[in-house]
């Protein structure tokens, strides 16, 4: 008896893959072409399975399946051979297909498991890997940045009971806050017994700050107490306030617990600048065409619109301290932007200002970035500070390798989940140093058109965590 596997492509010039569908379950195969190896940007599209087939035999035979694309994102048509004894179901006539139908349904019905008795001769025959999309990456620059703080673990842990609640008010209907209230009072919990280890970590000049915010945590109007209350009457926007605001509190106490980078630069890096915190540009961008901006929370349309950009030291400290640098030399004053795909770009990537910066990325789970090398997220690799993140700033890369970034070129990225991938990660993720998100006016980002102009960018907060080497 044979079996048929539907399968779906999709061709990207830089992320091409095979998704191969067993009812509720998804299998993703090896990449078929490899990195930088695939079509240009502006050819990007869906693949056409014109043939696809799995077989097998009898139980002692290994399973086999191949694979036939028939889409102008590759060079012809090519045949992908996935495991060796292969057979392919040719395309026949309609009754063919009414029979290959017909046996699609019975294998369903056969095998209610998902393939489970299947997957170990699969996965030996093609070596593929099974992927689970991580499903809870940031989605708002906040969260992202939130995220980040190398803070106190026991800070980390209360973050992380009071971020699931976030996801829980994502559910419709009848929500579960019998969980959320669970995880509240595990937050406070930690937050009463481990008093002494939240407040030690924080410097001595800035003690009577952390006693306060860690008071307002507990107790304060906003504070975790409040929460539980909230939860109690069942009230998704009044849960969604506190939360919040106790989350606000979370990041504020952690900021104060981490002073400097929590790593050590290498030292060949230490002749650029570097931002050992966070900082926070302001941008004023300037219609040039007489047109204006309509802020979304109402107001009166200007030509002129102001976006505030937190750059985060802790992630990217020589990509945000080479950013912000140029921002204090006014380098960015003047430089018109030009729009692409989901991006907005400054258009000065001929210019001779700052450093060519290596590629740097912190994968999430580790402590310190990755130098000149990418991330693979179809293995899993996610960065702590995504790109998939609308209004997430990121360095372009440098002409003439992507081992660097641009000396002074960056982008605004205009995340859309209708042209993501798997998980709802942007094609792109893992390869740009992101260095900071839009927290303020990124609601006007797709109004600005190309030959919009940045009249100004200044650093309003960071300066005192920049470090500049011996000569700047």
């Amino acid at each position: 008896m044979s079996s048929m596997l539907v399968l779906s492509a999709y061709a990207s010039a830089r992320f091409p893959f095979v998704r191969a569908h067993w009812s509720r379950s998804s299998l993703l195969l090896p990449r078929l072409v490899g990195r930088r190896k695939g079509l240009p940007r502006n050819r990007r599209g869906k693949a056409r399975i014109e043939n696809c087939a799995v077989s097998a035999k009898n139980s002692k035979q290994p399973l086999a399946f191949s694979l036939t694309l028939g889409t102008q994102e590759f060079s012809g048509v090519q045949k992908i051979l996935l495991c060796p004894n292969l057979s392919m179901f040719y395309d026949g006539r309609k009754k063919f297909a009414r029979a290959i139908a017909v046996i699609l349904i019975f294998t369903q019905i056969s095998f209610p498991l998902h393939l489970s008795n299947w997957v170990p001769w699969f996965l030996f025959s093609a070596n593929a890997v099974l992927y689970s999309p991580d499903t809870k990456v940031p989605r708002t620059g906040e969260l992202a940045l939130r995220k980040a703080i190398p803070a106190n673990s026991n800070m980390k842990a209360i973050q992380d009971s009071l971020e699931d609640i976030s996801y829980l008010l994502r559910i419709p209907q009848r929500k579960p806050y019998g969980t959320m209230e669970s995880d509240v009072k595990k937050a406070l919990k930690i937050a009463t017994e481990e008093k002494d280890s939240i407040l030690g970590n924080i410097p001595i000049e800035l003690k009577e700050k952390g006693s306060v915010l860690y008071t307002t945590l507990l107790d304060g109007k906003g504070g975790l107490q409040n929460l539980i209350e909230s939860i109690k009457v069942k009230d998704p926007d009044k849960v969604s306030i506190g939360l919040a605001s106790s989350l606000d509190t979370v990041a504020e106490l952690e900021l104060l617990q981490a002073p400097g980078l929590s790593f050590l630069l290498p030292e060949q890096y230490m002749k650029y600048p570097r931002l050992t915190g966070r900082g926070t540009v302001e941008f004023t961008i300037e219609k040039v065409d007489g047109s204006t901006f309509f802020p979304s929370a109402g107001g009166e349309p200007k030509t002129t619109t102001t976006i505030q950009v937190v750059l985060d030291g802790y992630s990217a400290p020589l990509t945000s301290g080479n950013f912000a640098k140029l921002v204090i030399d006014g380098a960015y004053d003047g430089v018109k932007l030009k729009c692409a795909s989901q991006a907005i770009l400054s258009d000065n990537e001929l210019e001779n200002y700052g450093y060519s910066v290596p590629l740097e990325i912190i994968p999430s789970g580790q402590f310190e970035p990755l130098y000149k090398t990418t991330l693979n997220v179809q293995d899993g690799e996610l960065p702590v500070l995504p790109l998939s993140v609308y209004g997430a700033v990121a360095m372009a890369h440098n002409i003439d390798s992507e081992e660097y970034s641009s000396p002074s070129q960056f982008f605004f990225y205009l995340y859309d989940k209708r042209n993501s991938g798997l998980g709802g990660l942007s094609f792109d993720e893992g390869q740009f140093s992101v260095f900071g998100y839009s927290v303020g006016g990124r609601d006007v980002l797709p109004q600005i058109k190309t030959g919009d102009i940045i009249r100004s960018a200044k650093l309003v907060q960071g300066q005192d965590r920049l470090v500049l080497p011996d000569g700047n």
